[in-house]
């Protein structure tokens, strides 16, 4: 059924705009006047509730209440009709009925027309209007971010839309304040931890994080998960190597209790993480529980360069004359120097005539979905990497053809535990559901989630959940982890030089050699 028959002819200076809520997606068709003489999309038909909107942004609410109710009186509810009189609206609704009689159907037809037109002039004078302030403008540009890329298209359970309309009219707005409370309060209806908003100054920390430096105490926090599930408190999921929080003694696994005596029980770890960071030179004290001892201490905050690898060559003597060449890498974080870092440790190893690699993942808390994905295609030569899911399913595949590989044939064994999380939780799981590698240690963190970041025009930003993940075997691993191959002894080393000594010593504490650790 073409446009034309449907709407009639309405002249541009109405310009309406109808926003049609079909199951739970809006069809949107604005203006009416370009389209005539166009079908009109057939998978948009059913249609549960119509609210009208003219350009002058004046909302017309009981104009066609009339109407619209004799219509559902008549049993007539599969089509809704506005029309530029009485009688075109007439003729259209017998048309329906001889349609449905016709062809018996169960499809119901969009009508859509004026049934009155009243002037712009007039609907201004009649109705409240108001102009949109910058502030206005903010909120809504975080609410637009929110709706195209949040990965729950039913926001947990609510009309987005609806929100939006009464957050703007209910809202305090007046200044800048105001407004980014009127987003934190929006981003909380959600129910999602991991989608939170960001101050100028935290977004520019954020982004300098992923650049390869910040000033803090060198931390790496998230929730309680598994076994940890009911503890209270944040969780330490690493500590950067020669960091205030690593010399003062702090460990993976350690519980945060308070942060400047500020309790963390209902603390979010971005919070923390904010508190965590700030001048240079700067003081802050932590209640740290780990395991029965209970202990405060206080951290100077400094600059951390997050320098992403560190690499050792072993060479471990065989039997005889022979002897074994094993690269141990230790991958840190995902900043945007990981992948190509990681190309050159790879290379100077191989100059060395590495035989075999070791990938130590372990306290690895994430970063840059992008450098997860790079990093996958160095050790992979073909395969699937990570399946990018929504609440529909599979949205997108990330998989490598083995034109960026770089290692795909020596040995790989990859370490683990659980301060592994994010980013290196799609690595360790791409390498091993490819079989490409051996996991050594526990159950990794469990962060199956992905965020992107988005910044607002006034640099502020945006972090939002956009999709889950699953492993190349369709494991979804939210909360529960890449289970490893084999366990490691809790004796095994955490740095180069102890490892690279471990293998030389079978008979060591580490209770490993590198014949065991590469034979599956």
């Amino acid at each position: 059924m073409e446009a034309a028959a449907i709407l009639g002819s309405l002249p541009a200076s109405t310009r309406f705009m109808g926003c049609f809520r079909s199951g739970d997606r809006f069809s949107i068709l604005t203006p009416f006047y370009p389209m005539v003489g166009r079908p009109l999309p057939t998978k948009h038909l059913k249609i549960y509730r119509m609210k009208l909107f003219a350009t002058s942004e004046v909302r017309i609410r009981s104009k066609f209440r009339c109407f619209l109710r004799k219509l559902r009186q008549s049993k007539r509810t599969n089509v809704q009709v506005l029309s530029t009189n009485e009688r075109e609206a007439q003729n259209l609704i017998g048309w329906q009925e001889k349609f449905i009689q016709g062809f018996g159907t169960l499809f119901s037809c969009m009508v859509v027309s004026m049934m009155l037109i009243i002037s712009a002039s007039v609907a201004v004078s009649k109705a409240p209007t108001w102009a949109l302030t910058e502030d206005n403008r903010l909120f809504l540009e975080a609410w637009r971010t929110i709706d195209r890329a949040y990965i729950d298209k039913t926001f947990n359970g609510q009309s987005w839309f609806r929100y939006r309309e009464h957050a703007l009219r209910t809202e305090p707005m007046n200044n800048r304040e105001e407004t980014y409370m009127a987003i934190k309060k929006m981003l909380s209806t959600l129910n999602d931890p991991f989608t939170r908003f960001l101050e100028p100054e935290k977004f520019k920390s954020l982004r300098s994080g992923t650049q390869g430096a910040l000033i803090g105490v060198g931390l790496s926090i998230g929730y309680p998960t598994g076994l940890d599930v009911s503890s209270t408190g944040l969780v330490v999921i690493s500590a950067s190597p020669g960091g205030p929080a690593d010399k003062s003694g702090v460990k993976p696994g350690d519980f945060i209790l308070a942060i400047d005596d500020r309790g963390t029980e209902d603390m979010d770890i971005y919070e923390a993480a904010e508190l965590l960071q700030g001048t240079e030179g700067s003081t802050i004290s932590l209640d740290i529980c780990s395991g029965h001892e209970m202990k405060h201490i206080v951290l100077r905050r400094e600059k951390i360069t997050l320098n992403p690898v560190k690499s050792r060559l072993c060479e471990v003597n065989g039997r005889g004359s022979e002897s074994s060449r094993v690269g141990y890498i230790k991958l840190t974080s995902f900043n945007q120097n990981s992948s190509g870092a990681l190309r050159d440790a790879i290379a100077s190893l191989r100059g060395s005539g590495v035989q075999s690699f070791v990938l130590d993942l372990r306290d690895n808390s994430g970063g840059l979905f992008a450098e997860g994905i790079e990093t996958a295609k160095i050790w992979l030569d073909k395969g699937v990497i990570v399946y990018i899911c929504d609440n529909g399913g599979v949205r997108d595949i990330y998989e490598t053809d083995g034109s960026n590989s770089v290692a795909v044939s020596e040995p790989l064994v990859v370490l683990v535990n659980r301060g592994t999380a994010s980013a290196s939780e799609i690595l360790a799981g791409a390498l091993k559901d490819n079989r490409r590698a051996i996991l050594y240690g526990e159950p990794t963190f469990g962060k199956g989630k992905i965020q992107s970041v988005f910044e607002l025009s006034d640099g502020s930003g945006l972090a939002v959940t956009v999709a889950r993940y699953e492993t190349p075997a369709h494991i979804d691993i939210d909360q529960v982890g890449i289970i490893p191959d084999r366990p490691l002894p809790q004796s095994f080393p955490l740095d180069e030089d102890s490892f690279c000594r471990c293998l030389k010593d079978p008979a060591s504490a580490c209770d490993v050699n590198a014949a065991s650790l590469f034979s599956g």
